[in-house]
Parts: structure tokens; C-alpha cells; sequence
């Protein structure tokens, strides 16, 4: 009886989870629990004996083993700025695992301490000496699938979108970018039954009841809305930022005219994503090989008294938090808890590629044959990002990186570089 009654509670709750949780495309959230790395100052790497031994995650992935030679490309890659993003990798690599499974899989700390110890007390002086540090210290293997053959997959690109705002609403800012609810509840599932371990619900109180959190259309009909951060003139550039979970925003009137804001990623509202794109091609608006952002604008420009029809059609909503811009050089937070770097930063499957884990992408660019072989950092996660070498690659901030990203469609391999001394990859 009670195992029955547990497979009872099992089933409802995967009912629950499928009506409240499901992921929009992209937005990540920086760890919770491990505690923001400080960016200022010295690279400081604490002794072997600070870092405590974690419990193992398993890696869905499987790993083969290569000598330099066998990764293709690998000295075709400049690495004249790769050092300072390294170094800055080692901090949240330094910082202690927490062991929780609602986190995503990250590099395992006590196998990166000897590398980011010899990292901190050194200064390669070119792209030449960062590439002979990086042979001398890490040993590359390369990324398979469960069927422990090479994983081929696609690599899509994300970008941080720039946007004009106010503080207070009027004119043409009539479109809001919310803070997180009051009333939104999360609910980790795995802390109550580990079978469900890293599967949260996103819902509200309603007398007794949690329900699932409210609609897009819900939220624009509600008297109750939740705390406008700012205020957007284009319907949708808000609807693209909330895609791409995060964004610059340039407020360009009241008071506040010339500053920048940045937005970050805080939480979703739990409705599964929509595309909108579909959502024109099936009401025969447009072929849905044409649905880009810039043939998406322009069906709304002509058709404006339908625009709040088609994005209600996605019901999921993103809900963000203001991040310090200290330097505008820096991307936004990811999954990772750093500041995304473009060209350098991916998401990835933390089940095959965990957190903080140097990677040599194999991949072309954009919607060309033209070789793109870089290596890049593992620093962010995203709901759509799933499978053994799937990959979104971060271009940056602004139009020029939004047209790389929204062209990107390419396949892609992937090689992990590891500590020599560690054997092959784990994750904590």
C-alpha cells in the first residue's frame, strides 16, 4: 500500500510538473547557494584541504580520450585575450559545491585546484605561452553520446539584445519587463521525493491549492500585476529579451534619459514556451522558414492590432532582476554564476558537459562552411539546450551580434579539456 500510494503521489506530481514547469527556450539562472565569486582583485585559489569531497554526479555523456593532434583545429584558434576569461573561469571553478541535485552538474573543484593554483601564479606573456599552459596542464577528451560514439549536434547562437526604456509609462513605453512576484511560489520536488530530483514547480497559492502561475494573458488582464521594472517602446524587442533572458536597456526617457540598465534573468512563470514564429506560420501569416526577429517585426508593424493576439499565444513570461553594469565589457550573469564573455561563453547540457568546463567547439560559422573552432567556456544552461554537443553560442551584445545568433544552425563537436592528473571529466 504505501509503495502504491507513492507511485499515486509520483503520478500527480508529474502532472503537476507538466502543467507548471515546463522551461521557456533559453533563460538560465546564475547557482543559488554557491555564492557569487568576487571578480575584483587576485585570482586566490584555497588550499586542497578547504575544498570538501562532494558526492559524484553521474555525466550522461561518455569520453574518449585524444592526444592534441587529434583535435581538429586546435592551433587555429587565437588565444591572445583567452587568459583573463581563464582566470576568471577559475573563480567559480575555486568556489565549494553545494551537493545539490536541483543545481546543475558543475566541473568537480578539488580536480581543478592544482590547475587554477599554477594559473594564478603565472602571466603568460602571449597567445603562444597561454596554449603551451593549457597542453602542459589539461588533457583533451573527446564528447560521445550514451552509444559511446562522437556526438555531432546542433549549435545555435544567443545574443544580449539592446533596447530603449523608460522607468514610468507613457507614449510609446506601454510594454513592461517584470520583477519576480510576490506570490510565485517554487517548489523542489527532490527535496521530498529524490526520484524527482532536480524537477522543480513554478505555481501560487489559491486558498489551499497550489495552481500553476499565471498565463501571459492572465497577468496582462490581472489587476494584480506584478512590479514593472521598465518600460519598453517596441512590443517585440520586450518579447526577444525575454527569449534571450537578459538584455541592455538604454532609457531614453524621464529623468533617468542616458543611463543603461541591465536586466537579468530571475525566474519564469512555469508555462511551457511557444514559439511565436509557429504561431504565425500555423495561422498562415507567414512560411515558418521565414519567421526570423526581422520578418516577425515587420508582420507587427503592419498588423498592430493583432500583435498582443500573437505573443499571448506563448504563455510563458520571464521575470528579471537589475544587475550592476560595472563593465560594460562583461556579458551578462549566466547559469554559471559569471558574466558571460562573447565568443568565449556557451551553454551546454550540464548532464553531459558540466558547468565551468573548458571546451573546444568544432563548428562553422553561421549559415556557412567557414571552420568556427574555438575554445570556449561551459557557463550557462538553457531548457532548449539539451543532448550530448548541443551548444548555444554567446555572440555578445547588440544588432550585430543579434543578426550572427539569429543565423546560427550549424553542427557542432565537442572536446573537453581536463586536468591531466584527474582522469576523465567528473561532475559534483
Amino acid at each position: 500500500m504505501k509503495r502504491l500510494t507513492r507511485s499515486l503521489c509520483l503520478v500527480l506530481l508529474a502532472a503537476v510538473l507538466a502543467a507548471c514547469s515546463t522551461t521557456p527556450e533559453k533563460p538560465s539562472a546564475p547557482l543559488p547557494g554557491a555564492g557569487a565569486p568576487t571578480l575584483e582583485g587576485p585570482l586566490v585559489v584555497p588550499p586542497l584541504s578547504a575544498l570538501p569531497e562532494t558526492a559524484p554526479r553521474s555525466l550522461s555523456g561518455r569520453f574518449s580520450r585524444v592526444a592534441w593532434a587529434d583535435v581538429p583545429r586546435w592551433n587555429d584558434d587565437d588565444l591572445s585575450g583567452f587568459w583573463p576569461v581563464f582566470l576568471r573561469d577559475c573563480r567559480g571553478l575555486m568556489r565549494p559545491a553545494s551537493g545539490s541535485l536541483a543545481m546543475p552538474a558543475r566541473a568537480t573543484p578539488r580536480a581543478w585546484q592544482p590547475v587554477c593554483a599554477a594559473a594564478a601564479a603565472q602571466n603568460p606573456g602571449d597567445a603562444a605561452a597561454v596554449r603551451r599552459f593549457l597542453q602542459s596542464w589539461l588533457q583533451p577528451w573527446r564528447l560521445n553520446g550514451p552509444d559511446n560514439r562522437p556526438a555531432s549536434n546542433l549549435v545555435t547562437g544567443y545574443y544580449e539584445p539592446i533596447v530603449s526604456g523608460s522607468l514610468q509609462r507613457g507614449g510609446l513605453y506601454q510594454w513592461p519587463l517584470y520583477a519576480v512576484p510576490s506570490d510565485l511560489l517554487t517548489i523542489d520536488l527532490g527535496s521530498v521525493y529524490p526520484d524527482l530530483a532536480g524537477k522543480r514547480v513554478r505555481g501560487k497559492l489559491v486558498g489551499h491549492r497550489v495552481v500553476p502561475y499565471d498565463s501571459r494573458a492572465q497577468i496582462e488582464a490581472s489587476d494584480h500585476k506584478p512590479p514593472v521594472l521598465v518600460w519598453i517602446d517596441d512590443p517585440i524587442d520586450n518579447f526577444f529579451l525575454q527569449v534571450q533572458g537578459s538584455g541592455l536597456v538604454r532609457l531614453t526617457a524621464g529623468p533617468d534619459a542616458g543611463q543603461v540598465l541591465r536586466l537579468a534573468y530571475a525566474d519564469h512563470n512555469g508555462r511551457p514556451y511557444v514559439s511565436i514564429g509557429r504561431w504565425l506560420a500555423d495561422h498562415g501569416q507567414m512560411p515558418l522558414s521565414q519567421t526570423s526577429m526581422q520578418n516577425i517585426r515587420a508582420w507587427a508593424k503592419r498588423n498592430p492590432a493583432r500583435v498582443r493576439e500573437m505573443l499571448d499565444a506563448n504563455p510563458a513570461v520571464v521575470f528579471f532582476r537589475s544587475e550592476k553594469l560595472a563593465d560594460p565589457a562583461l556579458g551578462p550573469t549566466g547559469a554559471y554564476g559569471l558574466p558571460l564573455t562573447a565568443r568565449r561563453s556557451i551553454a551546454v547540457d550540464a548532464h553531459f558537459v558540466p558547468l565551468g568546463t573548458p571546451v573546444f567547439l568544432d563548428t562553422t560559422e553561421p549559415d556557412s562552411k567557414l571552420p568556427l573552432s574555438r575554445l570556449v567556456l561551459a557557463q550557462d544552461t538553457g531548457a532548449a539546450i539539451q543532448g550530448a554537443a548541443r551548444a548555444d553560442f554567446y555572440w555578445g551584445s547588440g544588432d550585430q551580434a543579434g543578426q550572427q545568433a539569429g543565423r546560427m544552425k550549424q553542427r557542432g563537436q565537442m572536446w573537453l579539456l581536463w586536468p591531466r592528473q584527474a582522469g576523465e571529466p567528473s561532475a559534483r
